[in-house]
């Protein structure tokens, strides 16, 4: 088992540490640079791709009556995915590791993950198609194997989506949930002494009775869960700032100078201190907001947009509210108390 753990912890380690933690960010310059800042320049108009029709109760009644997802429900479906064990254990965790300025370098990476997520949900728009029981169904499994019109390298793409669909069904379907559900049952084994077993059986009950409907239910109840969980989550987190309010400023201080502060340690190595934070920062914003894993353009595959690019603003706002607020607060909260 010593030697199967070392063998996990070795490929984490470079695929992490030397692969992704360079690729991921690079990708996403070199997206937010061939589409002239999307996440800047397109932002207002995201924020209202996003949230402009959700209280149109004649456009909700005719889309729920031809049984289509809306631009919203998929991303409810996309922040379901995205927030979890990442933005509140995760988080805590970059800042023991990496030190309040992982922060400064989570948003860093959020930032230029926004660009990479609207190419995400642009392709997965562009490239989707129906299945045999007519629902809409994309991802990059999708744009993969259809997007490489050169003969010589449809092969090569046909063979990177079967990879990644082999992949993605791993990462999220064993070890994406059993880190989930494992943060559930030890909080609530050490909070009322429920047993492991029985929380892991619930929680495989709850999950089921959703994910048995389909794309349908699981975009129903998320658009209803979704934003309840993150207006309680960000509102808890609003009451304590205003407790510590005085601190507040001082905390955003300490972000942005240890993000570039270096300093000597044993052996005459420089920056150490600036390096971890650039580690454990992005990796965390890369792990919270998913952009570039492939994870979330399934869902905004199934939107019902008149245009791909629609759905791309909306899949930046997921980012926004992932890491923009949600592990914004957990690392406030987090600073704020000297909980660290």
């Amino acid at each position: 088992m010593e030697k199967f753990d070392s063998i996990v912890n070795l490929i984490n380690g470079t695929l992490r540490d030397r692969i992704l933690i360079y690729l991921l960010p690079f990708v996403g310059i070199i997206f937010t640079l061939y589409l002239l800042f999307p996440q800047i320049v397109r932002f207002p108009a995201a924020i209202k791709q996003t949230f402009g029709g959700l209280f149109d109760k004649e456009a909700n009644a005719k889309r729920k009556a031809a049984g289509e997802i809306s631009s919203f429900q998929a991303l409810a479906v996309a922040i379901a995915a995205q927030v979890g064990t990442g933005n509140v254990a995760g988080v805590a965790t970059a800042i023991m590791a990496g030190g309040p300025g992982a922060i400064f370098w989570m948003w860093a990476a959020a930032l230029v993950g926004m660009a990479t997520i609207f190419a995400e949900a642009v392709l997965a728009q562009k490239y989707r198609t129906k299945d045999k029981d007519g629902n809409l169904v994309g991802g990059p499994a999708y744009y993969l194997s259809q997007g490489f019109k050169n003969k010589g390298l449809g092969g090569l793409g046909k063979f990177l989506a079967a990879f990644f669909a082999l992949a993605i069904v791993f990462a999220l379907g064993f070890v994406g949930n059993m880190t989930q559900s494992n943060s559930i049952a030890t909080v609530i084994n050490n909070a009322f002494n429920i047993p492991l077993l029985v929380v892991g059986i619930a929680v495989a009950i709850f999950a089921g009775l959703v994910f048995i409907g389909g794309i349908k239910r699981i975009a129903n109840f998320a658009e209803m869960v979704v934003p309840v969980m993150a207006i309680v989550y960000i509102g808890l987190a609003i009451i304590v700032m205003i407790k510590f309010r005085s601190q507040v400023g001082s905390v955003f201080s300490l972000i942005f100078s240890e993000a570039f502060k270096a300093k000597a340690v044993a052996g005459g190595a420089i920056g150490v201190t600036m390096k971890e934070a650039i580690r454990f920062g992005v990796s965390r914003g890369l792990f919270s907001n998913e952009a570039g894993m492939g994870s979330t353009p399934q869902a905004h595959a199934t939107a019902n947009v008149k245009h791909p690019a629609e759905q791309g603003l909306t899949g930046m706002i997921g980012v926004f509210i992932d890491t923009g607020l949600v592990c914004t607060a957990t690392a406030v909260v987090v600073l704020i108390t000297k909980a660290h």
